[in-house]
């Protein structure tokens, strides 16, 4: 999901800000957290967000990460619940999701898709068991994605149907990911974790916190949690979690985590998904539910599963893995070493931190993206040599409850 700025603008913006800058934008209900700690910060969807801390690098961050836990301020995306008889009917109306199939207080990564079937977002649905589906859609997209919801729900009620649209504002949103989470939260919370499985929701007391939905999922690979609180509660989260003895809890910002979901292999959006890109094309073929691909009842739907059907779309998604030295950036381009003619883009690169090598999502020609493929990646001046691997590039860790 479009949680991060992209890479190049994070570096660009990380260093033009000294350690704790005052910026302009809007801030979440955790910034005295960020400035107390050192957050490196930058604008990023319009709020005041930390690259980094000054207490470690944003390879360092990463790495830690993946060995321990990590916390993020993610309070800057769009919490809503959708209330109302039809809620269900309406959400499936705009996304590909089976909601009516999900058991209570489970949920699923979809997509908003339009008419072309491109992808207009990317979000999380949870189907709680109270009286409202709980939406997290990207802060990038707030712009479109609230009078997107706001003007279908209208439009509905204007034909008699039964559905509002509530968002939550200002509530924090903390992402507690990595091995030791589990750990570090069970000691503080009523909620059996053992039983809280990848994609699942419940409410509960987290360090004396009442009311927190805590869903297991996140953006990292990793096992984790995403804990949406009260937002006059957050900064104690925080510092209850930070304290923690259970395991080596710090804190990390948009740099890291633009590495961690790269190295998982995640979609940022705007970059590695936007409005002409269609879900098959994107290698999220398992966003768009089996039933929803008989009723054919969401925008776009006859492009997307004819796509499906027929196995033929002009481009795919795919993981590079690149040479050491310069590392592939997005919109650069991709040349067949034959003919040199070009045969794809790169949408984002990163040097993976945990793997010591460059790695990179692009966009080729079907016909190229079979793994093991070679070409060039054309940085203008200079050429390098990159091959399609399968991704995600660092094995995923998500909770399944089973061994």
């Amino acid at each position: 999901m479009n949680r991060l700025v992209s890479r190049s603008v994070l570096l660009r913006a990380t260093r033009c800000f000294s350690r704790t800058t005052e910026v302009s934008g809007k801030q979440t209900c955790l910034i005295e957290t960020h400035k107390k700690h050192g957050g490196k910060l930058v604008e990023f969807a319009g709020y005041d967000m930390p690259t980094q801390y000054g207490d470690l690098s944003i390879k360092e961050s990463t790495i830690h990460t993946r060995k321990h836990v990590s916390l993020f301020d993610v309070s800057h995306m769009l919490q809503t619940h959708i209330t109302g008889k039809d809620r269900v009917a309406f959400i499936e109306s705009l996304t590909t999701a089976d909601v009516q199939g999900l058991q209570e207080n489970s949920g699923t990564l979809s997509v908003f898709t339009n008419e072309k079937g491109g992808i207009k977002d990317d979000l999380i649905i949870m189907k709680t068991d109270k009286d409202f589906l709980f939406l997290v859609t990207n802060a990038g997209c707030i712009d479109k994605d609230l009078p997107y919801l706001l003007e279908n729900a209208a439009a509905w009620r204007a034909k008699g149907k039964d559905v509002n649209i509530e968002t939550l504002d200002n509530r924090g949103l903390v992402a507690v990911q990595g091995p030791e989470m589990a750990k570090v939260l069970q000691e503080g919370t009523d909620i059996d974790l053992s039983k809280l499985t990848f994609m699942k929701t419940t409410v509960g007391s987290v360090f004396g916190i009442d009311g927190c939905r805590v869903t297991r999922c996140g953006y990292t690979g990793e096992d984790g949690v995403e804990i949406s609180v009260d937002p006059t509660k957050a900064e104690q989260l925080v510092d209850r979690l930070l304290a923690s003895q259970a395991g080596k809890v710090k804190l990390a910002g948009l740099g890291a985590r633009d590495a961690l979901r790269l190295e998982a292999g995640l979609c940022l959006y705007g970059s590695d998904i936007d409005e002409n890109t269609t879900p098959i094309e994107a290698g999220l073929a398992f966003v768009v539910a089996k039933r929803r691909r008989e009723t054919l009842d969401f925008p776009g739907a006859e492009k997307i599963v004819k796509q499906l059907k027929e196995k033929s779309w002009p481009k795919r998604r795919v993981g590079l893995l690149a040479q050491p030295g310069r590392c592939p950036r997005s919109h650069l381009p991709l040349i067949d070493p034959l003919d040199k003619c070009a045969i794809g883009f790169v949408t984002s690169g990163c040097p993976s931190p945990t793997l010591g090598k460059n790695i990179a999502i692009a966009y080729v020609d079907k016909s190229h993206s079979k793994e093991g493929t070679k070409f060039i990646v054309d940085f203008g001046a200079k050429q390098a040599p990159v091959e399609v691997v399968k991704m995600p590039f660092v094995p995923t860790h998500y909770y399944t409850g089973k061994k």
